[in-house]
This record gives C-alpha cells, sequence and structure tokens, in this order.
C-alpha cells in the first residue's frame, strides 16, 4: 500500500509497503510524480518483477565515475587516458543525473551537444564506450540490477572513412632532415618498415629484439594479444646502428612525444619547403608537408606491403589486424602502381 505525505511546501514523500518487499522510499516535486511512481512500483511487486533501483536513483552519474575510476580503469591499458576522459566527462551536466534517471533520451542529448560542440565522432563514440561500460559494470557487478543501458538505446555517431593521406615523393626526405635528433628520423623508418602502432614503438624493449631472427616480440598489443614482428634487413641495420639505453627501451620516448615531435619536424620541413619555393620563384604545393600525421605512417607502411605482393594473411600478421575490414582501412593503393602493375 503506498502512503504519499507532502513535506514541505514542494516535496511529495511516498512510501511503498508490500509483503516479501523491502519498504520503498522516493521523494518527488510533485504529488502527480509521487502516485505515478507508486503505481509502477506495486504494479511490479504485484507481477514479482520488481527490482530496487535505491542505490541507482541515490548515485548520480559523477559518483559512479569516481568509484569506475578507482575500481575499473587501473585494470585497463590506458589507464591515463581512460581515466582523463572519465574526468573529462564529470564536467557536463549529464554527470549530475542519478542512474537512475538516465535514459536514451539524455544520451542522446549529450551525444548531440557534443557534436554541435566540435567533437569528432570517434571522439563521441569513446565517451559513450566508457558510459555504456560503466552502466554495464553497475548492472553485472555493483548490483544496481534495476539499471538499463542507456548508450545501447541511441545511434551512434557514424565515423568518417579512413584517412587515404599518404607519403609524397619527398616528403620522408625532408621530414627526416628537419628532425630535432637523427633517433627521431631513424624512428619513423622503422616505423615505415615495420608498419607498427606508436605504442608499440614506445613499449619496444631490447631483450625482446632478436636481430639474429631477425624479430622483435609484442607481449601485449591493442588487440590484447601477443605479436611477433618479422623486420626487414632494412628495419634490422636501423636497430643496428641507433646506440642502446641504459633502461633498456628501445626508443625511450613517450607516445603522444613520438607524435608531437614528429608533428614538429613536420611543420619545420614545410617551412623549409616554402622559403625555397619563395626564393627560387617556383609554384607552392599546397597539399606537400600538409596533414600528415604519424599513424599515416602505419597507413603508408601497410599499403606498401601489399605493394611488395604481400597477401592479406602475411599483411595481417605483420600489423596486427584483426578484420578484413580493419585492414581494409589502413591500406590505400595507389591507382598508377596498380596500373603498371596490370602491363
Amino acid at each position: 500500500m503506498a502512503d504519499i505525505r507532502k513535506r514541505g511546501p514542494y516535496q511529495w514523500q511516498v512510501r511503498v509497503r508490500k509483503k516479501g518487499y523491502p519498504s520503498q522510499t522516493r521523494t518527488f516535486n510533485t504529488k502527480a510524480g509521487a502516485e505515478a511512481w507508486a503505481a509502477t512500483t506495486e504494479s511490479e511487486m504485484a507481477r514479482g518483477i520488481f527490482v530496487s533501483r535505491k542505490e541507482a536513483e541515490n548515485t548520480t552519474l559523477s559518483e559512479a565515475i569516481d568509484r569506475y575510476i578507482a575500481e575499473v580503469i587501473p585494470a585497463k591499458k590506458q589507464q591515463r587516458r581512460e581515466k582523463n576522459r572519465a574526468i573529462a566527462l564529470q564536467r557536463y551536466s549529464l554527470a549530475k543525473y542519478s542512474l537512475a534517471s538516465i535514459q536514451g533520451k539524455e544520451i542522446a542529448s549529450f551525444r548531440d551537444m557534443r557534436e554541435k560542440g566540435g567533437a569528432s565522432p570517434n571522439t563521441i563514440r569513446l565517451d559513450l564506450a566508457l558510459i555504456s561500460h560503466l552502466f554495464s559494470t553497475a548492472i553485472k557487478e555493483w548490483g544496481m540490477t534495476g539499471l538499463i543501458n542507456p548508450v545501447q538505446q541511441i545511434r551512434k555517431p557514424k565515423l568518417p572513412q579512413g584517412r587515404d593521406r599518404r607519403l609524397r615523393h619527398g616528403e620522408l626526405e625532408r621530414i627526416i632532415k628537419a628532425s630535432e635528433s637523427p633517433l627521431l628520423g631513424e624512428l619513423v623508418r622503422f616505423a615505415l618498415e615495420t608498419a607498427m602502432r606508436r605504442s608499440e614503438l614506445a613499449r619496444m624493449v631490447w631483450n625482446l629484439v632478436d636481430l639474429k631472427k631477425r624479430t622483435v616480440t609484442l607481449p601485449e598489443t591493442k588487440n590484447g594479444e601477443k605479436r611477433i614482428v618479422p623486420l626487414s634487413p632494412e628495419a634490422v641495420r636501423i636497430l643496428e646502428r641507433i646506440p642502446r639505453r641504459l633502461d633498456g627501451e628501445v626508443w625511450g620516448m613517450e607516445p603522444d612525444s613520438i607524435t608531437q615531435a614528429f608533428l614538429r619536424s613536420v611543420s619545420r620541413a614545410r617551412a623549409v619547403y616554402e622559403k625555397e619555393c619563395e626564393e627560387k620563384g617556383t609554384k607552392l604545393d599546397p597539399a606537400f608537408l600538409v596533414d600528415l600525421t604519424f599513424h599515416d605512417l602505419r597507413h603508408e607502411a601497410t599499403s606498401r606491403l601489399f605493394e611488395k605482393g604481400f597477401n592479406l594473411m602475411e599483411v595481417a600478421t605483420i600489423t596486427g589486424h584483426k578484420t578484413l575490414q580493419m585492414l581494409k582501412r589502413y591500406t590505400h593503393l595507389r591507382a598508377e602502381d596498380l596500373a603498371e602493375r596490370m602491363r
């Protein structure tokens, strides 16, 4: 039986009691809201499907994120990045809602707000993935069985087509020449020889490099699996000529440091190119040394493997791609090269 009482000028407290269930209490700003909740709760109890949402109703998304940071993120590989993403989510108004009150429409509004704010589709998808995993964890491991996962109810932002930026003639040489250190130039060359991810390069250690067998072992990759990467003769020569570090690391650079150093090299190379064009009076190519990232080297390296005649399985073994769809996103064969082979 529901007992509804007025508490103060703007609040109504409702309490539902039924044999076999713990007493349920909630406070609403309107009597209509209290009556609707009481009717729903009594109906669920009568049908034997009632599940207490008390904890989910008393826990805001921000509070749940704090617990997620403390209990879940330490087990993830990208801990710092995931923690920063989680903390950033706490700044949005969505974080003030209780978990029980967040439905698909609230998540959809959050998605639309992020889109209007200029966030990329992939960034929004990663935000939604974290929220979705938080709800799944709350349901399966935190005992909040009355919850639903609202992220599963909405449309996800559509990812753009994969980048097709490949190195143009002369760009690699200029980037290496403009590198702030010889080691960065060697790292760029090595990335093109192996198609390794930035994070994999950063974690390389000498005790997992076998120059005789021409392999480097990656104990844990982005896919969560071990991979042994074969080294080309040029990749071996690069490793043989770089100095050994006392800490056992091969490159001694963090992933973000690699990215920023590469972008600075590209920027310096572009500035030199522009100055040369001005001095010589030659026409400036607006696309030369523009819109080029370190990750594009993985695209370039993967495409080169196909151009050398490796088949799908061989390339996937080298690069670590798990699906043909992802491998296709990283492969951009030049039409003129294919035309030459057709001769």
